[in-house]
């Protein structure tokens, strides 16, 4: 990342008489060029990529949102929304104006009223609101007693598992990938700031009260509460506390609301870095705002090896509500989401006569994406049984071209509410996302490790895909083939994921381990919580923050031999760091539910991707080329129009972009000239200009500094 820092401080910053105007419209912070505060904020999870931003703004509210568009729109400047920083195409950082959205950071779930139903985002307090209720005590939802102890013996137990996974694929090294041939070889990485990626705090007795106006940059937090609805969650209603991230102000708050500082803003943000958080090293547990947490020994909900437990009761425990209602703001992480919906449970009903509890989850892609998942597909673990991530928002808070604030949804904005989700990075800034989640006590999960041999992993691949064909929506599985350094063999991984107990998806295990070409490296499959599961393509890519990204996907109708064959041995030739994908699609997918989506692409058999990172001095146009060969040449025959929103990468075909909405193109970009007619939101996938012509990459995607 030294080049782009050396090309940054080249480039003009935001003249003063504008810097004024700005900051006093604001609620917020800016942050010019030329500082470090800039560099952190502006910095994404793709290292090629060159900034020539004038300014970061972190608004604090919506109403700010709002004002940054009508100043730009005013000066004409172009502006960029980041939320995490994850895209690999680096739109979020394109504009003149950058917009971080991490300091919309509340979260809260609630279950489902008498009637099936959930409260509105416009009843709900706005970002940045100081909330009327009387803060209750932290609930830390830790044990300081003999069982705390066992507990953790029980934790370094089951993180056995995990780290073997690791060993097997990353041996004895704890850098990045070290490449083959004569791609460069990856050194130590050196920490990667991201901006205020803090890790969780722990409860204290001491708090800070946050002044309204917002704290100085580093005064990082996250407000959280439970909304109650059932008598028993009642008894943790409207409780709030800090877990992670920025922010000026709060929502759902009560007054005064409770602040903590976090540690600096500039930190090791490497989005992976979690995975190497080891047995004394763990990263803390967010802190619970639920009653019913506090009343259930040890959070076994919330622990990712409460199944060693002696008290297991999540096994045992029937969920009341069939599913749930989170709202978030859109500088929460999918990580951030998954560890709160983890520390809050609802009441279930538990087969051994007691109180049960069951953490609900939205179905998202695996760690790591940001917010943003919600608008452009989102496809994971979950997502055969109950749909895509798009097809689970229900309410959005959105800021149009012209600075509008309105409330999408079915009932309101319909066209814009179809747009939203599928395309919506190009119709306005989501600010807020409500979205359903679904009680998930237990899965079956993990991961079967063979060695890739050119001779023998066509008839491998011919076995997972015959056993999954006719799966229930409960089983996700994929295998992957990932490339591994000079002198390492490169691996086949395959992942499944039984949304339910042991004995329920034991005969799926069964039928994929049958496999006897070769010998099975590690089978770590074994019932887990969903959370530990999240982590896991993360682990098989081991991506580093910085590095090179180069994705290629798409969208297939079926998975023939000669298919499988040609992957193979192109496959073999492939520089390490490669990862490809085969992800069984299907079950809920396919149910269309009225967004820009097409049918033709819900209808597909299988989502594949080509996951490609090398270090940023290295270079080798096979990091490139075989990725296209393999999506573009090999799998031709197969493919059904373009990929899922989510899985474009940089230098898309402009056609390729059109092709992701088949049929429903014609109508999107209706709604796009109602909306946006002068294509305000240019920095996104979208591949029209304001005349409506298709444009280059190049146009509306910044310059990748080795590209």
């Amino acid at each position: 990342m030294q080049a782009s820092s050396s090309l940054a401080a080249s480039q003009p910053c935001l003249p003063q008489h504008l810097y004024l105007e700005l900051s006093a419209s604001l609620r917020g912070d800016i942050y010019l060029r030329g500082t470090t505060n800039f560099d952190n904020y502006s910095k994404v999870f793709n290292g090629d990529i060159k900034i020539t931003s004038l300014a970061v703004v972190c608004p604090s509210d919506v109403q700010s949102v709002s004002r940054v568009i009508l100043f730009c729109r005013k000066h004409a400047l172009s502006l960029s929304v980041k939320a995490g920083g994850y895209g690999t195409a680096g739109w979020a950082v394109c504009g003149d104006i950058i917009m971080d959205l991490v300091r919309f950071n509340q979260i809260e779930i609630e279950p489902p009223t008498s009637s099936g139903g959930f409260t509105s985002i416009r009843e709900m307090p706005p970002a940045g609101s100081k909330g009327k209720d009387r803060a209750d005590p932290l609930v830390t939802d830790r044990d300081w007693t003999g069982g705390h102890r066992r507990g953790n013996a029980r934790q370094y137990a089951s993180s056995l598992s995990s780290q073997r996974v690791d060993d097997f694929l990353h041996p004895g090294s704890e850098t990045s990938p070290r490449s083959r041939g004569p791609v460069g070889a990856v050194g130590p990485v050196a920490p990667f700031p991201f901006a205020s990626r803090a890790a969780v705090p722990q409860a204290s007795q001491g708090f800070l009260v946050s002044n309204m106006r917002g704290p100085a940059p580093g005064n990082n937090t996250t407000m959280t509460h439970v909304r109650p609805t059932s008598p028993t969650a009642s008894r943790g209603s409207r409780v709030s506390h800090p877990t992670r991230g920025i922010s000026t102000t709060f929502t759902s708050a009560p007054s005064p609301p409770v602040s903590r500082p976090e540690p600096s803003t500039v930190i090791d943000a490497d989005p992976f870095g979690y995975l190497e958080e080891g047995f004394g090293n763990e990263r803390p547990t967010i802190p619970s705002t639920s009653r019913l947490a506090q009343s259930i020994p040890n959070s076994l909900f919330a622990n990712p090896t409460f199944l060693d437990s002696s008290q297991n009761i999540l096994t045992y425990a029937t969920p009341i509500h069939s599913r749930a209602f989170i709202t978030f703001g859109a500088g929460m992480r999918q990580k951030d989401i998954d560890q709160f919906s983890a520390a809050n449970p609802l009441e279930a009903f538990s087969l051994s006569g007691g109180r049960g509890a069951v953490p609900y989850y939205v179905p998202f892609a695996a760690h790591p994406v940001g917010s943003a998942v919600m608008l452009l597909g989102g496809f994971g673990f979950l997502g055969r049984l109950h749909g895509l991530s798009v097809d689970n928002l229900v309410e959005a808070e959105v800021v149009l071209a012209d600075g509008r604030i309105v409330i999408a949804s079915e009932r309101e904005h319909p066209d814009l509410w179809w747009a939203l989700r599928g395309a919506g990075s190009a119709f306005g800034i989501v600010t807020r996302y409500k979205a359903v989640a679904y009680p998930v006590p237990v899965v079956f999960a993990g991961n079967l490790i063979y060695r890739f041999h050119r001779a023998t992993a066509p008839s491998l691949i011919r076995h997972f895909r015959d056993c999954v064909k006719g799966a229930p929506r409960e089983l996700y599985a994929n295998v992957l083939l990932t490339a591994g350094p000079a002198g390492q063999d490169s691996l086949i991984v395959i992942q499944m994921c039984y949304i339910g107990p042991k004995i329920k998806g034991n005969e799926f295990l069964q039928a994929i381990s049958s496999w006897d070409g070769e010998r099975c490296l590690l089978n770590e499959v074994d019932e887990k919580s969903f959370l530990h599961q999240q982590d896991s393509v993360a682990q098989v890519l081991r991506g580093r923050a910085g590095n090179k990204w180069f994705i290629r996907s798409a969208l297939i109708s079926s998975l023939p031999d000669d298919i499988i064959n040609k992957t193979v041995m192109q496959f073999a030739e492939t520089p390490a760091g490669c990862t490809w994908l085969f992800e069984l699609a299907g079950g809920a997918i396919t149910n269309a539910n009225g967004s820009c989506l097409p049918k033709s692409q819900r209808a597909a058999a299988f989502n594949v991707t080509a996951l490609h990172q090398w270090d940023i001095d290295s270079e080798d146009s096979r990091c490139v080329t075989s990725a296209e060969e393999w999506i573009f040449g090999t799998l031709a025959p197969v493919a059904i129009g373009g990929p899922l929103p989510s899985f474009l990468g940089r230098q898309e075909p402009p056609s390729r972009v059109v092709a992701c909405f088949g049929e429903n193109w014609a109508r999107l970009a209706q709604v796009k000239k109602t909306y946006d007619p002068a294509n305000f939101f240019k920095n996104s996938l979208w591949p029209l200009n304001d005349k409506g012509e298709l444009v280059p990459p190049h146009e509306h995607e910044p310059e990748h500094i080795r590209f």
